[in-house]
């Protein structure tokens, strides 16, 4: 049996090829792809060249074997269609989640499968992977009730972020980027001001927009993938505050000014990643909890209403451009395989 996966082949090129399954073992599955999501945050700096190579400290394996050409991804929807002989019967005709490469097909064992809720449509369940990271990032940021709260960056990992804090008491919660369509989706979610960065007078626009421009915000969260968007994140954190990263910036560098008023502000810059769990939740925290956090959290909150663009496997060249070209037009592009 064969099947079509996605290779990225070189930097803005992107291909189809054709190879052959292996032959199934004994306590493995055959998943057939009925769709996989582009994480486009991450994706694009596969398709730009944008990643460090051989990252052999990573914790994320996916993330540590990046090199051309390879098959990248790691939102696949399917149903199990073959079982080994050594596998339970419980996981026949199964839909299932997994972190996969966009392929139609993959052979892969039981513990790499999350079963998915049937209250969780098909294509809701591609965002497992970004609501898991943005369960992630809100237990890493630890929002404390009244806190003013700043998000840059509203892609779908924002998006996800934002909607998980409007849950909490917060006194303001303020979002910013530069796509209108992104703006507007923020909006909808009730945040209280969606404001473009690119203003010149962003940062007092942001400090406007909870009435008191001589404060700033307690807690910031960059996830705009824009190195350059630390500086404002400083600048509009106030004394003690809290500056949580989780963009991955890749091989892009920009100068961060922290001669001015971060020297003074004893603000904390937080590294957040999802594949570990925060030293002091650890003890009371594991994957498994999480994702059980992460699809109660899809229950409520529908992500599936910010898919714009669905893509064939051979649109695959069409859907990465988009994303490169047209980043505006789009919030979820999936693949959706007949």
């Amino acid at each position: 049996m064969d099947r079509k996966t996605v290779y990225f082949s070189a930097p803005g090129r992107v291909e189809l090829r054709e190879e052959a399954l292996p032959s199934l073992c004994a306590d493995e599955l055959l998943v057939e792809t009925r769709f996989s999501a582009i994480s486009a945050g991450t994706e694009m700096l596969v398709y730009r060249g944008q990643f460090p190579r051989d990252m052999t400290d990573s914790h994320d394996e996916l993330s540590s074997r990046l090199n051309y050409p390879l098959a990248y991804g790691y939102a696949c929807v399917g149903k199990v269609m073959e079982i080994g002989a050594s596998v339970p019967h419980k996981w026949e005709n199964r839909l299932v989640f997994s972190f996969q490469p966009h392929t139609t097909h993959f052979i892969t064992k039981p513990k790499t499968l999350y079963p998915i809720p049937e209250s969780i449509p098909l294509e809701a369940a591609c965002f497992l992977p970004n609501m898991e990271t943005a369960v992630n990032l809100v237990q890493d940021a630890a929002p404390i009730l009244g806190e003013r709260v700043l998000v840059l960056g509203q892609g779908i990992l924002g998006l996800l972020t934002a909607a998980l804090l409007r849950e909490f008491p917060l006194e303001w919660l303020v979002t910013a980027d530069r796509y209108q369509l992104r703006r507007k989706a923020s909006l909808e979610l009730g945040v209280n001001a969606s404001l473009d960065p690119t203003f010149d007078d962003f940062h007092t626009a942001a400090l406007q927009a909870h009435m008191d421009t001589h404060s700033g915000f307690d807690l910031t969260i960059e996830l705009s993938g824009n190195p350059s968007a630390l500086d404002d994140a400083i600048a509009l954190t106030i004394f003690s505050g809290r500056v949580v990263i989780g963009s991955w910036y890749g091989e892009k560098r920009a100068p961060v000014d922290l001669g001015g008023k971060f020297h003074r502000s004893r603000i904390k810059l937080i590294s957040s990643q999802v594949s570990s769990i925060s030293p002091e939740l650890s003890g009371r925290w594991d994957k498994t909890r999480r994702f059980e956090t992460a699809w109660k959290a899809m229950e409520r909150l529908h992500p599936e209403k910010w898919i714009t663009h669905k893509f064939q496997l051979d649109q695959a060249p069409q859907a990465y451009q988009l994303l490169d070209n047209s980043p505006e037009q789009a919030l979820q592009v999936i693949f959706d395989y007949p």
